[in-house]
């Protein structure tokens, strides 16, 4: 049993030293802390903007209703929508921004391979050492070529 718990302990240990559940982890922590940024717009600025534009009235303002000992209240439902929205806005244009950049990556990266490519040595088929390119003879076998050393057709 000890055995078990050893190996148990090893896998949480592997599971935890996981990339991607480290970035998880952070990005929970950055959201909650976005989250609050957020709250704290649109409570103390737009809200405050609309209640100047509408006469005084803030989103969802009145909205609320006792029942008994309940009180529904619409105005933070609207409140915690318009948090949701602008926070959804937000994180659309990250990840559009996210995504343009990877995609430069790729390109950049791209045009690297194409230029690693072009580079390859061109090889003697006798001895299999590098020649350079337009040789008639190896200069290091001595090997006669049919035509001009030209790099391998892909």
């Amino acid at each position: 049993m000890a055995e078990e718990s050893k190996g148990l302990i090893a896998e949480f240990k592997e599971f935890i030293s996981r990339g991607n559940v480290m970035d998880l982890a952070v990005g929970i922590i950055i959201g909650g802390a976005f989250t609050a940024i957020v709250t704290s717009l649109v409570e103390t600025i737009i809200n405050p903007l609309i209640a100047i534009i509408t006469g005084g009235q803030t989103p969802g303002a009145g909205l609320q209703f006792t029942v008994g000992a309940a009180t529904i209240d619409f105005g933070a439902f609207i409140g915690a929508i318009i948090n949701f929205l602008i926070i959804a806005l937000v994180v659309f244009f990250l990840v559009k921004a996210v995504n343009k950049a990877q995609s430069a990556a790729a390109k950049l990266a791209g045009k690297e391979e194409e230029a690693e490519e072009e580079e390859e040595p061109i090889t003697c088929p006798f001895c299999l050492e590098e020649v350079k390119e337009g040789a008639t003879r190896c200069p290091h076998c001595a090997g006669a070529f049919d035509a001009p050393a030209a790099p391998a057709a892909k």
